[in-house]
Formats: structure tokens, sequence, C-alpha cells
């Protein structure tokens, strides 16, 4: 098999044991011995591709995707739990100790960022594993039918990347088979337009083809609902909204998901098959372990306190009322955290209030947590994540990482409806964002207003609110537009004081809230797309780059 020198094309299927998380999924019946005296990344084309489970392993890769000497847990992608938090870190839902996410929006996101650079790598990596797995397949003697859902669901995965690239770069180089380094090396990037177009034509045909359902042993597979819900997303970001329409429906139609009554476990381990799931990365303990954990976690509780949320978010939660706190009598702005959505205490930890495992989260000022030794730390910690079952050693943590939820179909499919211009009444309200909203931990009540404006605002609100730090808000600003208007100015921290004027501590705004050094500044007209990396520029010189860098 053939080295490229080219990267992000470089035809290496990952070790065996790097693919291990899906093994027991695809049922391989292979043993350990294999992996050990087999790597993938050392035997060729024409010694591995002869059997049914050649071709599970290698399906395996195209899900994982994982290089041995790229840690999956750092990798910028879109299915990894540290990516999807950073991105709603780009997206002003809070920051991170190093600042890197925070250099993607507040103006000085130059072709050489290296978190760029990751998140394009990696894509062309997995899109090129894909590539090669279609490029094989068929050689295989296997039943027909078992292959052509396994076909399906890699042109899912390749069309899920291609989407992305699309919508975060613009044009991009579009590949749909192993190129040699010469070719590689020369490719030009292909019209935003034509991307999309050649995505969704391929969700289209793959949910055509996989099956509506998977038995537990096959979690973590695409079904027909996952190819749909990105469809839809697709078809949202294009704004092609009776069409998106049309795919939420179908999806909902079909029956196979539902809102999970529990919401705070929904993200944890013991819950990973739940019927709310629609899409996950797939992880296990000791094998192919995520550590988001670790990130997530304050110090306080044995974690790095990595990402920490913004005031910003806090507010926008409602009050218990189903109002918000600009507007509903039981909003106390002395004690600001009381009678809000039960989501706001299950989404951050809010300093002498929280609890974890029944202890009191007590970071604040002065204490080594944040305050003491990031002065840009906001003194809140993510809750969301933390799993009050889980007592191993966070590095190692086998829950998956939920990338689509049934919640994410009914929104869309309500906001798809709105902007179609259809009429909105009580029942579509109840059947969509009423059920996401009434959830049994959660409650709130029923969302009413049938208003195009007004209703607009409150699915924009409840979207930011229920999906909080699960790496929606970055896409959801930039589809509508908003990026540059969320995306200024100075952040806020937690209450620090009722009395603000007579506060010397640390600098508060009139309300005593902490204010925040660390500041956006999104460029509109530039940042709304990321810059081609210089690094790949260097290498092919027809690669052009987008306005701006």
């Amino acid at each position: 098999m053939k080295k490229m020198k080219k990267r992000y094309f470089n035809l290496v299927i990952p070790k065996i044991g790097l693919i291990l998380v899906l093994l027991g999924a695809l049922n391989t019946g292979c043993s350990k011995d294999l992996f050990d005296k087999q790597p993938l990344d050392s035997v060729s084309d024409a010694t591995f591709w002869k059997t049914e489970s050649d071709a599970k392993l290698a399906l395996a890769s195209c899900y994982s995707a994982r290089n041995k000497d790229w840690g999956e847990w750092t990798s910028n992608d879109w299915w990894t739990p540290w990516s999807l938090v950073e991105m709603e870190i780009m997206a002003g839902n809070g920051s991170e100790k190093e600042g890197n996410p925070d250099k993607i929006t507040d103006g000085t996101l130059n072709s050489t960022n290296g978190m760029i650079g990751g998140f394009w790598s990696h894509a062309y990596r997995r899109i090129t594993t894909c590539n090669n797995f279609l490029g094989h397949i068929e050689g295989i003697p296997m039943d027909a039918a078992k292959k052509a859902i396994m076909v399906a669901e890699v042109r899912t995965i390749r069309a899920f990347e291609y989407f992305n690239m699309a919508f975060y770069f613009g044009d991009v180089p579009l590949v749909k088979e192993v190129l040699t380094l010469e070719e590689a090396n020369s490719v030009t990037r292909a019209p935003k337009a034509d991307v999309w177009a050649f995505a969704e034509s391929e969700l289209k045909a793959c949910a055509s083809v996989l099956p509506k359902t998977r038995p537990d042993s096959e979690n973590g597979r695409m079904t027909a609902g996952g190819a749909l819900a990105i469809l839809g997303r697709l078809q949202m970001a294009e704004k092609k909204w009776a069409d998106a329409s049309s795919t939420y429906k179908t999806i909902i139609d079909n029956g196979t998901y539902t809102i999970d009554p529990k919401f705070s476990e929904l993200f944890w381990e013991a819950n990973e098959f739940s019927k709310e799931i629609v899409v996950s990365s797939q992880y296990k303990s000791a094998v192919f372990q995520q550590v988001v954990l670790q990130f997530v976690y304050p110090e306080q509780f044995n974690g790095w306190h990595q990402f920490s949320p913004y005031n910003e978010l806090v507010k926008v939660f409602e009050c218990t009322d189903g109002k918000t706190i600009d507007v509903s009598p039981l909003y106390d702005k002395n004690n600001p955290y009381d009678n809000r959505d039960p989501r706001l205490d299950a989404t951050i930890l809010i300093p002498e209030r929280s609890k974890f495992r029944g202890v009191i989260y007590t970071t604040k000022p002065g204490t080594s947590d944040a305050f003491g030794k990031y002065p840009v730390w906001s003194g809140y910690s993510i809750h969301k994540f933390m799993d009050e079952g889980y007592n191993g050693s966070l590095f190692d943590y086998g829950g998956n990482w939920v990338i689509i939820r049934y919640a994410e179909v009914l929104l869309s499919y309500l906001e798809s409806k709105l902007e179609s211009g259809a009429a909105i009444d009580q029942a579509i309200l109840d059947a969509t964002i009423n059920k996401v909203r009434g959830r049994a931990a959660v409650n709130m009540p029923p969302v009413t207003v049938t208003d195009p404006t007004k209703l607009r605002e409150i699915i924009r609100r409840e979207r930011r609110v229920e999906f909080a730090f699960e790496g929606m808000r970055y896409y959801d600003i930039l589809r509508w537009g908003i990026a540059a208007e969320e995306l200024n100015g100075t952040y806020h921290g937690m209450k620090l004081t009722n009395d603000p004027a007579n506060y010397t501590t640390y600098p508060v705004d009139a309300e005593g809230y902490f204010v925040m050094r660390n500041k956006r500044a999104f460029k509109k007209g530039i940042n709304e797309l990321w810059p081609i990396p210089q690094s790949e520029r260097d290498i092919n010189k027809n690669l052009t780059q987008n306005s701006g860098y």
C-alpha cells in the first residue's frame, strides 16, 4: 500500500487495536491476538480485503478514523466530546483555559490556527477512510443485503463530513475516491453548493437503505433516522425549509424515537441506549475511552475545570413560570438562580448552590479553582455530562457521546415549519417543543405562542437551553446569521455581590456579576467561514483562500 506524504488524503487505515470499541457491536468474533498481529496500517489492500470480518473491521475504522499518533480526545472534528464542547466555547457559551476555541471568534482567527487545521485534516482522513472502504467492499464475498447496509453507513458518514466541511469552510475539495499523491496535492475547491448537493443526494439514498432500528448489540451504527437527521441539518443550513420539514416529519412518523423523561441522566453511561439518542459516538472503558469528564469536572471534584460557562448563557434560562427573567415576577435579582428552568441546575454548576454526589460546589473568588489561577474564569462550571454513577478514572470513561437527539428532531421540525411559512397551531407546538419542555425531569410550562416573530425567539432560546454544550450553538448562530451580533463584547461570570456600588474585590457590573477580561470581536463578513489552513495551501497551490484571510 503506497504511503503518501500529504496528510489529509493519506491512505492509512487505523490500527485494528484502536477500533475495538465497535467490535462488540459489529460481532466480528475476532480475538485480541489478531489485533496484535495484524494492524491495519501495516498490511496492504491486496492482503486485507478478503472476508466479511475484514469488511466489519474496515467499517469500524470509518466510524473511528483514529490515527495512532493523534489522541482521539484531543482531535478536532465533529464526532468527539472535546471538539463539540469547544464548538460551544467558540459560540460564546463560555471560555476554555488555554483560550484556543476563543481565538476562533475573538477577531484573531487566521490560516495558521491549529484548531482549524485539525478540523480540516481529521475530516479528510475520515473521508479517505470511507473512500477506501467504498473502493474495496464490492469485491468481498458476503451477503448482499449486509453489504448494502454497510455501504450506506459509510456513505452517510462521508456525507456528514462533507456537510460540515462546506458549512464551516465554504468551497472545499470534493473527493469521492482515494487519490494518488499527485492528485491529492493538486485538487481544487468545489463550490459549496456542489458539495452540499452531493451530500444531500447521498443522505437521501442511504436513508432508504439503512434500517430504522438497531438491536442494542449494534448501538452506534447508523440508522435511517440518523441519515435523515443529518440531512435535516443540511437542509436547514440551506434554508430549504419545506424540505427540512418533510425530512424531520419522516423521522417523527417512523416512531423510532421518543423524548426521555430524564435529562441529566440522558448523558450518563447508564443511559446510552435511550430511545432519544439518534446518533452517538461510541466509547468503551480501557479500550476506546473518552476523557471529557476530566475536562468538565471542576478541580474540587478532581477534574481540570477546563471549561467555564458565561452568565450570558445562564440568563437565557427561563423562570419556572415559562417567562424570561426580564418579565417574570418569580425572578429575584438578589437570588437570581432560584425559580429557574430545572435545566439550569442540570447544565451549570453554580457556586454555593449546586451539588454533586451530595457535596456543595464551592468555586468562587479566592479559591484555586478558577479565579486564583485563571482571571478569565467565571466561577461557573459545566454540570451537564458529570456522571453521578461513575466512580472510575476520569481519563477512562466509557460513556458514549450524544451527537443528535430526538429533541433536536422535534425542535428542528417546528423551526422548519415556521420558517417555511406554514401556519403553526397548538397541536404542532404540543407535538414538538412542548414534548421537549414537558419531559418529567424538566416540566416547564407549555408554549402557546403562535405569532411567528415571537415563536422564532422562543425556539431559538429553547435550542440554546436544551442543547447547551452539546455542539449545536455555533451551527445555529451561523445559519441564523447572528454570529457577529452574539460574538462581540465583554462577557460576565457568577454573581458576586448584591451591593455592587460598594464592592471592590473584583470588577462587577451594575447587578453585581463578575465582569470578565475576555472579549469577542467576530468579524462580520469574514469569520462566517474558517480560513483554508495555510499548511495545506503551502503543499497544494491550487487551494484558494477565503476572503479576509
